[in-house]
């Protein structure tokens, strides 16, 4: 992360978190009393998107910090729940979402931890699965250096036991994890993608066999794993470097310890291609074989899909056949011919997901699925 410069919402100037961060930086600090000026100088940018990722906006979450994922209409969505830290990636993926999410996109972290935390004792309290996540606008792992907001999630996480903190990323920045007394209630989570996709397409981040031996070094201090190949792109050879990705992660790491892996393929709106075209010129990406979905993305033609994900699913389930394996935003007719069952077959995949944390993390068995 190299940030040129702090901008600060004046209202938390005196917060202790800011004061920190500022600390730790060292770089030239504006306060602001509202972000305009901030978001208008991003916009006039050449590059936008690379622009929002050299500033700092400290800030306070004025929304919930706890939201359920808005998922997707007519495609399975698994009801995780996102721990709103802050948004936007130092790193660059060309398929990112957020480059057109947020107007204009800003590296923004959110300092009112108070009401975070009041958040998650009021979490902790209900006598429900619950399954947290802090990598739906953002990278889990970027802003360690910055504050050590992880290392705090995972010792609250560690003292109750109805809900599993997963903690996503493209990166390898897990040494000031692994001493931590976990108690097995944070599950460490990798995107992984084939070595050509790592190199064309997601700038600035941790190689394919860095991120295996990061999670190989958390296995070895206790934590449960989990892996994401979201979102995996067609191209001329691809399930077989897919295939290689699968073999190269079980040399390190045993099927054990994995939570659950998930696969979906890359789906854009149509705004994103534009960007995509204008940022990453040399990338070919959205020019494959797609159609609008009904959720209006473009997707990739579904026996196209369905062929990748058949064979990936094959050789995690020949190296792994008792790992939970799910798709992210597909329909009942993907999973019935990729995986051959549906998520209703096994009580939906909320509870399919439940299951699997309950059974890795240590989560009280009496407690109601979420």
């Amino acid at each position: 992360m190299k940030i040129h410069k702090i901008y600060i919402d004046r209202e938390v100037a005196e917060f202790p978190e800011t004061r920190t961060i500022c600390h730790r930086l060292n770089r030239p600090v504006e306060y602001l009393d509202t972000p305009e000026t901030l978001y208008r100088s991003i916009a006039n940018a050449p590059d936008p998107e690379s622009f929002g990722k050299h500033v700092l906006w400290l800030t306070r979450n004025k929304g919930a910090f706890l939201r359920d994922c808005p998922g997707t209409a007519n495609y399975t969505c698994c009801n995780y729940r996102i721990l709103h830290i802050g948004s936007y990636c130092s790193m660059d993926c060309a398929y990112c979402i957020l480059q057109v999410y947020f107007h204009p996109p800003v590296l923004t972290f959110f300092v009112n931890h108070g009401e975070m935390h009041a958040a998650l004792d009021q979490l902790f309290s209900s006598a429900v699965v619950s399954r947290v996540g802090t990598g739906e606008f953002t990278d889990s792992l970027i802003w360690e250096n910055l504050y050590p907001i992880s290392s705090q999630l995972i010792r609250r996480f560690a003292v109750q036991d109805h809900a599993v903190l997963e903690l996503k990323t493209k990166t390898t920045a897990v040494a000031g994890l692994l001493e931590l007394p976990h108690q097995r209630k944070t599950i460490l989570s990798w995107s992984l993608n084939t070595p050509r996709i790592i190199a064309s397409a997601e700038r600035f981040t941790a190689p394919l066999d860095a991120r295996i031996r990061a999670a190989a070094e958390c296995q070895a201090h206790g934590y449960p794993l989990a892996f994401h190949f979201d979102p995996m792109v067609i191209y001329p050879g691809c399930e077989k470097e897919y295939v290689e990705v699968i073999d190269q992660l079980f040399e390190r790491i045993s099927p054990e310890n994995i939570v659950w892996i998930s696969i979906g393929s890359f789906r854009f709106i149509p705004a994103l291609k534009t960007v995509i075209e204008r940022r990453f010129s040399d990338s070919g990406i959205v020019y494959g074989e797609f159609i609008r979905g009904l959720d209006s993305k473009m997707r990739y033609f579904k026996p196209l899909r369905i062929k990748l994900y058949r064979a990936l699913a094959d050789r995690i389930r020949s190296r792994g056949p008792e790992i939970t394996l799910y798709f992210c935003m597909e329909d009942d007719e993907v999973w019935k011919k990729s995986l051959g069952f549906t998520p209703a077959d096994h009580g939906g995949l909320p509870r399919m997901l439940d299951r699997s944390a309950v059974r890795h993390c240590g989560l009280d068995e009496n407690a109601q699925s979420g």
